[in-house]
C-alpha cells in the first residue's frame, strides 16, 4: 500500500509510519510532500493520506493521527494503546503534560529533526526509538497486570 503525508516529519508523522509498518502494512511505501501537493498526489497515486488536515486518518474528536489509525484498524494491543497516550500528549500541544513521558518524546523528535532533516532518514533512525518505547510500554502493562 502507498501512504502519503506532509513533509518535515515530527512526532505524529513518525509514529504513524512506525505503527503502519509494524502493525498494518509491513511493505508500506511512504511519500512526504508539501501540504499543497497532498490532494494532487493522493489522486495521482491512490496513496492513503494520514496526519494532514481534513483526512480520515488525521486529527479528529480530540484524537491525534496515531490514535485515528489505531481506531480505524481496530488495534487492541495494550502496549500499543499505552504508546498512543504518549504520542497523543507529545503531539497535541495543549495535552503535553497529560503524560509524564510526552515532553521527553517531543524533545527526542525535535533532536532527530535537527540531526536528520530528510524525512526518510529521520524515520529510519526514529523507528528504533518507537520500537524501544513500545517494548517499555508492553513491560509496564505486564507489571501493572502482575500487581493487580
Amino acid at each position: 500500500m502507498k501512504w502519503i503525508t506532509r513533509s518535515h516529519v515530527h512526532v505524529d508523522r513518525v509514529a504513524c509510519p512506525w505503527l503502519i509498518t509494524r502493525f498494518i502494512d509491513s511493505d508500506a511505501e511512504f511519500s512526504f510532500v508539501p501540504n499543497n501537493q497532498l490532494d494532487q498526489l493522493e489522486k495521482e497515486t491512490g496513496a492513503i493520506p494520514f496526519d494532514a488536515p481534513g483526512v480520515e486518518l488525521g486529527h479528529h474528536a480530540g484524537r491525534c493521527s496515531f490514535e485515528s489509525i489505531i481506531l480505524k484498524y481496530d488495534l487492541k494491543d495494550p502496549g500499543l494503546l499505552r504508546l498512543a497516550k504518549i504520542v497523543h500528549a507529545a503531539d497535541v500541544a495543549e495535552d503535553i503534560d497529560s503524560d509524564p513521558i510526552a515532553r521527553g518524546l517531543e524533545a527526542i523528535a525535535s533532536g532527530y529533526s535537527l540531526r536528520f532533516p530528510q524525512d526518510r532518514e529521520n524515520l529510519r533512525h526514529q523507528f528504533e526509538v518507537y520500537d524501544a518505547l513500545y517494548a517499555w510500554c508492553r513491560l509496564e502493562i505486564l507489571r501493572a497486570e502482575r500487581s493487580d
